[in-house]
């Protein structure tokens, strides 16, 4: 591997006078240790790490404790340590800090960027207070497997969805100017492929063919760098045989020279001398010879950059441009955070915490899916004078703050039974658990809940997933209601009251049962801070729901990986039908792609919402109905509301590409926009379409946009039925 390769400039225009002229007086340990993030465990930090900043041998901690901890390392680095280089400090801040927005799958579910970007802003606020300057946020990994826990963290399992969600986070957590106050360097994460673990296993193997790779998985991250991304994290998966962190082809031929990624690449916890369990290296001295090879600029948590990388430069095994370019990247990033010029941060005058929940209230809010509304039995009726509350979710701080949300202020969590005692203040609210938490199978509970039902007008219900069962290492082989909450939701069927299901979870789970049994069913998520006052909106009907699903949601475990825009078969299923087939091999009627035991549908799909309004599509037309692959498409499509209440619905536009040189699939949503109707009020929504939209890797690894016959469908999810046709010539 050539010198002249590895040590090249991170992009033109990037050189920076004050970092060249570090660089020029910088020795291999104090390079080592810019590329070095160790983490801070204690309160107080010890003599050697003390010791270690004053050498100029760290160069980034994560997860330091307080504000005065920050600055007070921070004045060691630049004022006692021989070059005076700044620290960077980084942080999980995944969906807030301490204000705790939805989850990320849920923020998802809002299908509206601009409320996305708003939220990551008010995190970056909060967590910059607090002296953090770095956040390792979005993850744009595609996720089609609901088994695997950190779906949580993901945008689902769309890739344009996924890219427009990430691409918002970054520009909501740096704005125009990352070293503006409030601001923080994004992290894109976890690249790449990693949300393709096997069988859902968290640190699984990943096999992705490199035009899938760059055509789905590859997509939100290029769009978090269009986007400005300062940093990339590299993931823990092993991907076609190379471990993430030491594949080259992945963080140099493609992040660095084809996309010209001018920011730095930080290698997950330990994932370089992970390695060696994989076997691609022996020890952790060849782990960072690989790693350093490879790309990854910054090793996270473990110690072989600062071991091993000088002396392998002083041996001749890796070349000193490798070390100069990785430490020039981060000394980049550095120097556009601000850090040289204002390396010390003040505490703010007031806390902002209102400001932060007021956005976290719009965004929860806007991420609840109505998923069934059986007889209009919601919105509650305004004279509604008896409720039972119901469920272990109901009055949980904790639990509605989901995964990744150590900094949260569960003291500030507003539950909806707070928020219901607050808002129906004529109303009798009878509460009764019926279990004690989601895991538990203690039953003694539930003739109190049975109880309570029996004595109010309707039963509301909070069942799901604790948040410890989702995020990071919780994979999951069922997907069931945990502990005994199915039985639950069969006893309080069975009182004849309207039965009202929500439930609050970090992934898809397999529901069918439960909402059944309901008379109304919401997928809420995990919501954040301010689950309580968004539910109440919903379930009082001062807002029509109008979140959408952003991952497909299966009939049984054994239907994954199930996703919208799967590749079609030579036999597609083209009935519903159960059951061994009846024909022969001579008369092979029934011989499809389907499952004997269950529905080859999914029990909801991808995009699925359902509102308080009822909205009708029509009209859909584009022009011109041929064109070159240069031009652009007028595709357009009206929309009426033909409810009783005002709504908002997401209207969604799906292709499908006939015929290529590489199949494709069967639908791929191109467009979204969210639209706000009074009753009776119609629009034309506009959806263009670029050539850009219509690209794809082709047989010959090439991006391009193929003549042929193209199919649009417009509607409210991934299974619209209004169509037409273009065709590219």
């Amino acid at each position: 591997m050539a010198e002249a390769h590895l040590g090249a400039a991170p992009h033109p225009g990037a050189t920076v006078p004050r970092v060249e002229a570090l660089l020029a007086r910088m020795t291999l340990a104090e390079k080592a240790g810019q590329m070095s993030q160790l983490p801070l465990f204690q309160p107080e930090a010890p003599t050697e790490i003390v010791e270690a900043v004053r050498q100029g041998r760290i160069g980034s901690f994560l997860n330091a404790h307080s504000l005065a901890q920050r600055n007070g390392l921070q004045r060691i680095a630049v004022e006692e340590s021989r070059l005076g280089i700044p620290l960077l400090f980084g942080r999980d801040v995944i969906h807030g800090y301490k204000t705790i927005f939805p989850i990320p799958l849920g923020q998802s579910a809002t299908f509206d960027p601009d409320l996305v970007e708003r939220a990551a802003t008010a995190a970056a606020a909060e967590a910059s207070e607090a002296g953090i300057d770095w956040v390792f946020a979005p993850m744009v990994d595609i996720a089609r497997d609901a088994r695997w826990g950190r779906i949580a963290e993901s945008c689902g399992e769309d890739p344009y969805l996924a890219a427009e969600m990430g691409a918002a986070m970054v520009r909501g957590f740096q704005g125009e100017d990352a070293g503006a106050p409030g601001r923080v360097a994004a992290c894109a994460k976890h690249f790449a492929g990693y949300g393709a673990a096997e069988a859902g296993r968290e640190y699984s193997t990943t096999s992705i063919p490199e035009q899938l790779l760059r055509e789905v998985y590859l997509a939100p991250f290029k769009a978090c760098v269009e986007a400005g991304a300062l940093t990339l994290m590299s993931g823990f998966n092993d991907l076609n045989g190379v471990p993430a962190s030491g594949n080259e082809f992945l963080l140099r031929r493609i992040l660095k020279e084809e996309w010209g990624f001018s920011g730095f690449v930080v290698s997950d916890w330990a994932s370089i001398v992970e390695m060696a369990k994989h076997g691609l290296v022996e020890d952790d001295g060849h782990a960072a010879l690989e790693a350093a090879r490879a790309g990854v600029d910054m090793e996270m948590g473990s110690s072989a950059y600062i071991t091993a990388l000088p002396d392998l430069v002083a041996q001749g095994c890796l070349p000193v441009g490798v070390l100069d370019d990785a430490v020039r990247r981060i000394l980049v990033v550095k120097h556009r955070l601000g850090l040289f010029d204002r390396p010390y941060r003040e505490a703010p005058p007031e806390k902002r915490g209102d400001a932060y929940r007021v956005v976290a209230h719009e965004i929860a809010r806007e991420s609840i899916v109505l998923l069934k509304n059986e007889g209009r039995v919601l919105p509650i009726a305004k004279g509604a004078k008896s409720i039972a509350v119901v469920g272990p979710q109901a009055d949980d701080r904790v639990d509605q703050l989901g995964c990744w949300s150590f900094d949260g202020d569960a003291s500030a969590s507003v539950t909806v039974l707070a928020a219901l005692r607050a808002r129906c203040k004529d109303a009798e609210i009878h509460v009764a658990k019926g279990v004690d938490d989601c895991r538990s199978n203690d039953r003694s509970g539930f003739a109190a809940a049975i109880d309570a039902a029996r004595r109010s007008e309707i039963v509301l219900a909070f069942v799901g997933e604790p948040a410890n069962l989702s995020g990071e290492c919780r994979s999951r082989a069922f997907l069931d209601l945990p502990g005994v909450q199915l039985e639950l939701l069969e006893a309080l069927a069975q009182t004849g009251r309207p039965l009202v299901v929500t439930f609050l979870a970090g992934r898809p789970l397999v529901i069918g049962r439960a909402c059944a049994l309901a008379s109304a069913a919401l997928y809420a998520w995990h919501p954040g801070t301010m689950a309580g006052p968004a539910l109440v909106d919903v379930l009082l009907g001062d807002v029509s729901p109008s979140g959408k699903l952003p991952v497909t949601f299966p009939r049984a475990v054994g239907q994954i990986p199930l996703y919208y825009n799967a590749k079609n078969t030579g036999r597609p299923a083209t009935s519903r039908l159960r059951g061994v087939p009846t024909g022969t091999p001579l008369d092979p009627e029934g011989f499809e792609s389907a499952y004997l035991d269950v529905d080859v549908t999914p029990e909801f799909p991808f995009g699925f919402g359902l509102s308080y309004a009822t909205f009708e599509y029509s009209n859909l037309r584009v022009t011109p109905s041929r064109a070159a692959a240069a031009e652009s498409l007028a595709v357009v499509v009206r929309l009426k509301n033909t409810g009783q209440v005002a709504g908002d619905e997401v209207v969604q536009l799906y292709v499908r590409d006939r015929v290529g040189s590489i199949t494709r699939p069967v639908r791929e949503l191109k467009k979204i926009r969210r639209v706000s109707l009074k009753p009776g009020q119609e629009v034309d929504v506009d959806l263009r379409l670029a050539s850009r939209d219509l690209a794809f890797w082709g047989r010959d690894m090439r991006l391009g946009v193929e003549p042929g016959v193209f199919d649009v469908f417009a509607g409210g999810d991934s299974c619209a039925t209004l169509s037409a046709t273009f065709e590219i010539v």
